[in-house]
């Protein structure tokens, strides 16, 4: 080969080096730009995510909600928003007021032991019965099994006294009521399978629309405020006769006994 070839020959191997320098850079720049845009992606995709979690943790739950909207209060009731639900029709000034949490285990006892006769007393005109629910137990153990019940149970009072009282006996009782720490009164065709057991609300199709809809749970809010407020209440069952607060009882034997000493009974 000569001089002058062998020149030309390196000269060409030289710019062909140079040629695929530049591409090997060029593809180089082009994979470091798309790691760069992969960064960017994914930062923005998990600022977002993070924003739409914050978001959604700000939301309102449907509770939350409820506590603020119009109430729509069930018959049978009085007093703001309807939260004053007093029971009977005798003349008698005598008042049995309760405080129940529908959760509550003591009030399920004291309901299986001693409810057939408090109502009973109900029906002889010996007092009226006023009734405050709370839903502190949903916020003690979780879930809202509580304020689900308690707006049932404005359905049911919605439908008449007596439903009210036959369907929160119904809820209280060894068969239905859970265990404290299962929140079973959140599935509202739970609440429903139990009205069926009440024969003013066995296939009451406007009171199951009513628990489906939640028509009451705005009024089962301010109900849980209004008990929430009773400032000498902090646990239940409380039970007041004539506005002074008695020992619980344990017996139909001892309730008679208290009955007879708030000068209710002779």
């Amino acid at each position: 080969m000569s001089k002058r070839n062998s020149q030309t020959a390196k000269m060409a191997a030289r710019e062909k080096l140079r040629q695929e320098r530049e591409r090997q850079a060029k593809r180089d720049k082009a994979k470091r730009q798309l790691v760069v845009a992969g960064s960017i992606v994914a930062v923005l995709a998990i600022a977002g995510g993070i924003g739409y979690a914050v978001v959604q943790n700000n939301q309102p739950t449907a509770w939350e909600e409820a506590a603020k909207a119009t109430v729509v209060a069930p018959a049978n009731t009085s007093g703001k928003n309807g939260t004053t639900v007093l029971i009977g029709d005798s003349k008698t000034d005598n008042v049995v007021h309760l405080y129940e949490d529908p959760r509550c285990p003591a009030c399920a006892s004291f309901e299986q032991n001693i409810g057939e006769t408090v109502n009973k007393g109900v029906t002889d005109g010996d007092y009226k019965l006023s009734v405050t629910l709370g839903t502190f137990l949903d916020g003690n153990l979780g879930g809202e099994g509580s304020k689900n019940a308690l707006s049932a149970l404005g359905a049911a009072l919605n439908v008449s006294p007596e439903a009210f009282l036959d369907y929160k006996a119904a809820l209280y009782s060894a068969e239905y009521h859970p265990e404290e720490s299962s929140d079973e009164f959140s599935d509202d065709a739970y609440l429903i399978k139990v009205a069926d057991t009440v024969d003013a609300l066995k296939n009451n199709k406007e009171f199951q629309t009513a628990v489906e809809k939640g028509t009451y749970d705005a009024w089962a809010m301010r109900m849980s405020k209004s008990f929430d407020d009773t400032k000498d209440v902090s646990s239940t069952p409380t039970i007041k006769v004539n506005d002074k607060k008695i020992t619980n009882p344990g017996s139909v034997e001892e309730w008679q006994t208290a009955l007879k000493d708030a000068g209710v009974t002779k």
